[in-house]
């Protein structure tokens, strides 16, 4: 990894100091469960950058042992990743846990019970924030999700006006399709920097999107580096979600 890799970013940040601004990033990591050598090493570090960190936590398959290990962990908060995070689309589809496959009654039914088990683990930690498995839903269930307790959405991609505020990730660490390991430094650095315009051009912050459980030792050196980088820049503030909420008058 050398110097040039991260110009895109730094120079944009830069950038934006000079115009006497700052951006606003935050983390995202999905499929927490349980308490991992993957998840010590991904609280470690954003403990030591002072960097807050979004869990997108399965119902379904956590329990007490979580709760517990993130009694400690201040700078963290939890999200409701689905119930289950399984798969009801046929071969073929693209996967889908919160498609239109089922009632939309039993799909809320499945939200709300996630929701309240989330609450009564976590408590405050909580942030009423629903992260669709693999960043898919049916529009059509978005407009109840009010009713269950949840207020805004979370999925990969451009923020849109779906009947629910959305904070959105932008940039995901991992090469889905191809090495299924960390994505190169520059083009992340191209990416983020690419983020931050639209950001200028209009409202919004950064998303970075991580999966502690896959992650190889590019994406950990990425992310030591990038926060090495950025948790200090007058030009970048690293924001915990219901910070981000908050300041949208959401809640």
């Amino acid at each position: 990894m050398t110097g040039d890799a991260w110009q895109p970013l730094m120079g944009e940040l830069d950038r934006w100091r000079q115009a006497g601004r700052a951006a606003t990033f935050w983390l995202r990591d999905d499929d927490a469960v349980e308490p991992t050598p993957a998840l010590e090493r991904l609280l470690a570090l954003t403990a030591n950058h002072s960097v807050p960190l979004a869990l997108a936590v399965i119902p379904a398959f956590t329990g007490e042992a979580l709760a517990e290990r993130l009694l400690p962990a201040r700078h963290v908060e939890v999200t409701v990743h689905g119930w289950s995070h399984e798969n009801f689309a046929p071969a073929g589809e693209k996967k889908q846990e919160l498609g239109a496959h089922r009632p939309a009654d039993h799909v809320l039914a499945s939200l709300e019970q996630g929701f309240v088990r989330l609450r009564q683990l976590h408590g405050p930690r909580l942030t009423p924030v629903l992260v669709p498995p693999w960043n898919r839903i049916d529009p059509a269930l978005i407009p109840s999700l009010g009713g269950i307790g949840l207020q805004a959405l979370s999925v990969f991609g451009p923020e849109k006006d779906r009947g629910l505020p959305a904070v959105n990730t932008h940039v995901d660490v991992m090469d889905w399709h191809g090495t299924r390991g960390g994505r190169d430094t520059g083009t992340l650095a191209l990416e983020m920097a690419a983020r931050l315009r639209q950001v200028e051009a209009g409202e919004g912050t950064l998303g970075l999107l991580t999966h502690h459980l896959v992650h190889d030792e590019a994406v950990w050196t990425f992310l030591e580096a990038l926060f090495v980088r950025t948790a200090r820049h007058p030009a970048c503030r690293w924001a915990a979600l219901s910070t981000i909420l908050a300041e949208r008058g959401i809640g």
